[in-house]
């Protein structure tokens, strides 16, 4: 028994391959290696090594995960209706602060991740919030952020010199070096063409609902930082020479009378 040394061996763990010599040793030997106990089906093992009891476990292992994947599959909940009641409610309350929120089915990482809720208690959202610092490849996600708080206050802990965390702040220096006049907040047009991407900028002295207001949101609101001097791939709507008042207007409108219908029809 490689576990106490005294008995003859009786078992073999199928994870580790260590003897032992009763049930008292097995667990203690489980305890003390922090073995599980149950044998690795994906362990490597040499075409050397390799035996028709190997064939056989690997076909074995591709049998469970058949039926597993199968047993998925026929799962309802991954089946059920794009929408609920949780869903609704948050549009519903989201379009009476002129707020467009889409969801997307479920399966899609942007929904297992949002948290987004709205408090019926103190009748405003907690929303889900994810920072892109571009300029340094950086993201952030914020969880239950109140719709009140402003994007300066949302901001400070990452580019403010005196109260952002350090380890942040020197990943983010180029935000932190520079004035805070420098920074620009943008956010993304939705149901714009695939090339013809925009973004409107946001005021930082506001808070975070007034500045989501008359704008569409697929599921939570995704801010890009960047810095005025660096940021002329990211085309701002009103700012593009190029671009007609009729395409700005039409860029900065909430919905189009066909997405308004779309909405009501969902909901």
């Amino acid at each position: 028994c490689e576990t106490c040394s005294e008995e003859e061996a009786k078992y073999r763990c199928p994870r580790c391959m260590k003897y032992s010599c009763s049930l008292s040793c097995v667990k203690k030997h489980k305890l003390t290696l922090s073995c599980s106990g149950i044998r690795d089906k994906t362990a490597f093992v040499s075409v050397t090594e390799f035996t028709d009891l190997n064939l056989l476990s690997d076909y074995r292992f591709l049998e469970d995960v058949g039926r597993a994947a199968d047993a998925a599959a026929r799962d309802l909940s991954v089946h059920r209706p794009t929408t609920n009641k949780f869903i609704n409610y948050l549009r519903n309350r989201a379009r009476k602060h002129n707020i467009f929120l889409k969801t997307l089915p479920i399966g899609f990482s942007k929904r297992k991740e949002n948290s987004t809720i709205f408090n019926k208690k103190e009748q405003k959202f907690y929303w889900h919030l994810k920072l892109v610092f571009p300029h340094c490849h950086a993201e952030y996600t914020l969880k239950r952020v109140p719709e009140d708080k402003t994007l300066a206050d949302i901001l400070k802990p990452y580019i403010d010199p005196v109260e952002s965390d350090p380890v942040v702040c020197q990943r983010l220096k180029i935000y932190t070096v520079s004035p805070p006049s420098d920074v620009r907040i943008l956010m993304k047009i939705e149901n714009r063409k695939q090339n013809s991407t925009r973004y409107n900028e946001l005021d930082a002295s506001r808070s975070l609902l007034e500045n989501l207001k008359n704008k569409v949101i697929i599921e939570y609101p995704t801010l890009f930082v960047v810095l005025k001097k660096l940021k002329n791939d990211m085309v701002v709507l009103g700012q593009d020479a190029s671009e007609s008042a009729e395409d700005s207007d039409r860029g900065s409108s909430s919905l189009s009378s066909e997405e308004e219908g779309e909405i009501r029809e969902r909901s």
